[in-house]
């Protein structure tokens, strides 16, 4: 059963399950045949439809549709997950990270402000703050494989279709549009120039 901190604020699914220990705050909608495991937590403004939540779960403020969450997770806030994922175990999602038709291994981390579309992310993967998966090419959307061990550095872009090997390194700022093999390290900048400023002086 659930235990709802203001039940009158909240709306439930005919067709919703609760394990026990449930904990539902206030202002949560939750619809479909959706189900919620043992001892989950489920905060604020959070929108879950279709979905399967395991156990030992802590969910902030975020909207999960059709999509299976595993066990001892920690979504949110402001997390977005999409239509046809897989999430594991021990995982974090944070702060505004969309997800969409993808699968998350064990252990990994996706902490913030990143897109990950159409992949495959194996477990112990560190997704740095503003990754991006640029899955559609204009016609088709196309897969990301990333590898157990991988650490993608902030703000990379990987453009898919592509592979990153397992126990790699991808520096912070890259465009990768290779494969990156088993623990290799991969960076993809331009080279920084810096001049004189040759602005005027304010009058």
């Amino acid at each position: 059963m659930a235990k709802f901190i203001n039940k009158k604020s909240s709306f439930i699914g005919k067709l919703v399950k609760f394990g026990k220990n449930v904990t539902i705050y206030p202002n949560v909608v939750i619809e479909g045949t959706t189900y919620i495991g043992d001892n989950t937590t489920i905060y604020n403004g959070s929108y879950i439809i279709d979905s399967i939540i395991g156990s030992n779960n802590t969910i902030y403020s975020s909207h999960i549709f059709k999509s299976k969450i595993g066990n001892d997770n920690i979504i949110g806030p402001y997390a977005h997950i999409r239509e046809n994922n897989i999430i594991n175990n021990n995982i974090k999602i944070g702060s505004f990270v969309e997800i969409k038709k993808s699968i998350v291994l064990d252990n990994s981390k996706i902490p913030h402000l990143s897109y990950i579309g159409d992949a495959e992310i194996g477990s112990n993967v560190n997704i740095g703050c503003g990754v991006i998966t640029a899955n559609y090419d204009g016609v088709n959307k196309n897969k990301t494989i990333i590898k157990d061990n991988a650490f993608i550095g902030c703000n990379t872009n990987l453009v898919a279709p592509i592979e990153i090997g397992k126990n790699t390194f991808i520096a912070a700022g890259s465009t990768i549009t290779k494969k990156v093999k088993d623990n290799e390290f991969a960076i993809s900048r331009t080279e920084q120039i810096n001049k004189k400023n040759k602005k005027g002086k304010s009058k």
